[in-house]
């Protein structure tokens, strides 16, 4: 029974390893990043909104050009005209026959056609197409400056995860180190206890020890799992194990050493995105202005008409052809150029609230980019303490684990000789198990801290350049 106690621990120890390993690719920071900025679905939907955008700009300029329209029709039916006034009311509830005011009621029918080019150019708006074409560009610019914050907040995000995932793999090899301890401690104590040099409940306390530490290398397992999971999400990937790199991250961050970084709020991408905002809302306002002035306006038209109708039909209604070749040959023409105004006087006050209410927005919007800016410097300021505590950490994690060690090993000696208690040598084996957990949590600590300043600073560089 002694002998496959060991082989099924060690089975599971197996197991948990391959489990850890199956499928899975060595990984490191960069990659991961890159891989995330380019399967993230929300940043795809952002660079099309910045694609939409641009799109909208080459059409706002466009609306500057003039209007030209060509238009063709050719109809058959009776020219009976009446006396008497008349107003349109409607699409195509009238009908434009021009004929002569008869006596009576004829069906005299023949072809007519008419050929029309037209072009009406706004050229003179007081700078409204301009001011419209700077609401587009604003909004390019606040689009762009969107896609840049996600993109950043994505690398602060998948680097967290990256890091939460590297703190969980160390703190599963911690337990499976402390679960090889309690396995060992298990066989002595079995070996002690046959041998009647103590106690049976000895061995029985070993063997909840060590039910204790795969229980407890069972939960690290499922902690890494969930950390790579999420990983997978931020990623885009389905893969769900990772082998990271973990060379990469075997040194102090230079950074850290840094501690009068110099702040430059105005470059941070999440506050660029919020400046244009307003700037967007800003533009609008001047362009709800322009809306209250007059439009100058260029027409030019030229006009062609036939008609199978003589041009003595109203003496003698025998002069009309029902030839289609007749009817649509255009007999006289027209041009007309001129230049109009139009304004209407009553956008002076219906555009005053809409103004009124962009101004508000434009407000509100500042308030906003206020508060963001608040909470960015203080977050500054609790990574810098963030920092402080990792640094005391990360020196004081080696001492922990060394005394532990020691202790250990010290109160093992001395229970191989009877000159100790069970209790007194498990105690020791938790205290070493937590220190050394201790230690992982605070080397990866470290890491979060600079990662934390980076996004205050709203400087990637800071974090990603240590890699």
């Amino acid at each position: 029974m002694m002998s496959r106690i060991p082989a099924s621990t060690f089975l599971f120890c197996s197991l948990i390893c391959t489990a850890l390993a199956v499928d899975a690719q060595t990984l490191n920071m960069k990659d991961a990043i890159n891989t995330a900025i380019t399967n993230y679905g929300i940043i795809k939907a952002k660079t099309n909104y910045v694609n939409a955008s641009q799109q909208t700009v080459l059409q706002t300029k466009r609306e500057y050009l003039p209007n030209f329209t060509l238009s063709a029709q050719q109809d058959y039916g009776t020219v009976n005209g009446q006396t008497g006034p008349l107003a349109p009311f409607g699409p195509g509830l009238n009908v434009a026959s021009s004929g002569p005011t008869l006596l009576t009621q004829n069906w005299n029918a023949a072809f007519g056609a008419l050929y029309l080019s037209n072009v009406n150019w706004d050229f003179f708006t007081f700078g409204r197409i301009k001011e419209k074409i700077k609401v587009s560009k604003a909004t390019v610019q606040r689009d762009q400056s969107d896609l840049n914050q996600e993109i950043f907040q994505h690398e602060i995000r998948v680097s967290a995860a990256y890091l939460n995932l590297l703190a969980a793999q160390r703190l599963t090899i911690t337990q499976k180190k402390n679960l090889e301890r309690a396995i060992v401690f298990k066989k002595n104590a079995a070996v002690r206890a046959i041998n009647g040099l103590i106690a049976g409940v000895d061995s029985s306390l070993a063997n909840a020890e060590v039910s204790s530490a795969k229980i407890a290398l069972t939960k690290a397992v499922d902690l890494e799992q969930e950390q790579a999971n999420k990983l997978g999400i931020l990623m885009g990937v389905t893969a769900t194990n990772f082998k990271l790199d973990t060379v990469s991250v075997n040194h102090l961050p230079q950074a850290m050493l840094l501690s009068d970084t110099i702040v430059k709020a105005t470059n941070h991408p999440l506050l660029q995105y919020y400046k244009n905002r307003v700037n967007v809302s800003d533009q609008q306002v001047n362009y709800f202005k322009r809306l209250a002035y007059p439009t100058f306006s260029l027409i030019g038209v030229f006009q062609g008409r036939a008609s199978g109708f003589g041009a003595d039909y109203s003496l003698n209604q025998s002069s009309y052809s029902g030839s289609y070749a007749d009817g649509i040959n255009p007999t006289r023409a027209n041009y007309l150029v001129g230049v109009g105004l139009t304004w209407n006087l009553t956008t002076l006050f219906r555009n005053s609230p809409q103004i009124k209410s962009q101004r508000y927005l434009s407000y509100g919007l500042q308030n906003e980019y206020e508060q963001v800016d608040q909470q960015l410097k203080a977050q500054l300021a609790l990574s810098e303490t963030k920092i402080n505590n990792a640094m005391a950490n990360y020196n004081e994690a080696p001492e922990q684990v060394k005394a532990a060690a020691q202790a250990y090993l010290q109160k093992s000696t001395l229970y191989k000789n009877g000159l100790t208690t069970l209790v007194d040598l498990t105690q020791a084996l938790y205290v070493l198990n937590r220190a050394e957990s201790d230690r992982d949590i605070a080397y990866t600590n470290v890491w979060q801290a600079l990662l934390m300043k980076s996004a205050a600073l709203g400087d990637y560089n800071l974090f990603i350049n240590e890699f």
